[in-house]
């Protein structure tokens, strides 16, 4: 009876654990370059049931498997490109990308599915890069990041939505010498001259990641790199298929409906086993209260 009151409670904190990603994306529906969430949950390792005991004569005898229940193991970002929409801006930005992996075995260039990922027959999974501007936050870190919304300070410095500085391609932070109206940002991040278009020797620092599934979210729309599981950030280079876009915004990739239909599934889940555990609550109040006067 026990074991199925853990199950359950397991069961429960799970469907908690989904409950509350799905409502974090929903959150975050209007978020600039927000990247949904989803929950991975496992069972726990089954366990063998045999019956032992017994005398010399009576064999071991085997009842079969037991489940003990699930966890939420962990949450996995879908590192996609969002909607871009115009903001009107001179200091707003979106990246457009659409970067290409070739098959090794094939030497054609892999399609990836809707979660930026594609999974071979013998079930390697090669995720899709990304791009994503580079910042340094208040401790020296360097962070990547979607949101595009940046401001520019009374000192010429380009500061992202949380107050990080925006880097240039050297590692540098980016200080604009004339005023915001001559602020003007080419598809490949070059800082240009608004009249005559000529370059001005500062190109924005975009970072392109191989391994988007192994940033860590640092809880303010920015990533850092893990770079123990593999993942390594490379500038922009020239034949990259990116664009950077002045003027717009990148909002979040998450989906709505399905977002919506996995908060009320998690929340039906949690009832359905929080029934099962005021059903084992009240077997075990009719197994001591009356089953022991008897």
């Amino acid at each position: 009876m026990l074991r199925g009151l853990y199950t359950a409670t397991a069961g429960m904190l799970t469907q908690q654990r989904r409950h509350d990603t799905a409502t974090q994306n929903i959150v975050n529906m209007n978020t600039t370059g927000y990247k949904q969430v989803s929950s991975v949950s496992r069972s726990f390792p089954e366990m063998l049931i045999t019956l032992v005991g017994g005398d010399a004569n009576t064999p071991t005898k085997r009842l079969g498997r037991l489940n003990s229940g699930v966890f939420a193991e962990e949450s996995l970002s879908m590192n996609v490109q969002g909607a871009i929409r115009e903001s009107g801006q001179k200091s707003d930005f979106a990246i457009s990308s659409n970067l290409v992996v070739n098959d090794p075995q094939t030497g054609q260039p892999v399609t990836f599915d809707a979660s930026g990922k594609f999974v071979r027959e013998d079930g390697t999974v090669t995720y899709q890069p990304q791009a994503y501007f580079t910042v340094q936050d208040a401790d020296g870190n360097t962070r990547y990041t979607r949101d595009g919304h940046f401001t520019v300070t009374g000192t010429g410095q380009l500061l992202s939505s949380t107050g990080s500085q925006v880097l240039d391609n050297n590692g540098q932070p980016v200080v604009l010498t004339g005023s915001v109206e001559q602020f003007k940002v080419d598809e490949q991040g070059r800082l240009v001259n608004a009249t005559t278009g000529a370059p001005t020797g500062v190109t924005l620092g975009i970072s392109v990641v191989d391994l988007p599934n192994q940033l860590v979210r640092q809880g303010d729309g920015n990533f850092s790199l893990d770079e123990q599981g593999g993942a390594t950030a490379r500038m922009m280079a020239a034949g990259d298929n990116v664009q950077i876009r002045q003027g717009y915004l990148e909002g979040s990739n998450v989906d709505a409906s399905q977002a919506t239909v996995d908060m009320n599934a998690a929340f039906r889940a949690y009832e359905a086993n929080q029934k099962i555990v005021q059903f084992y609550d009240r077997s075990l109040d009719k197994a001591v209260n009356e089953v022991g006067r008897v």
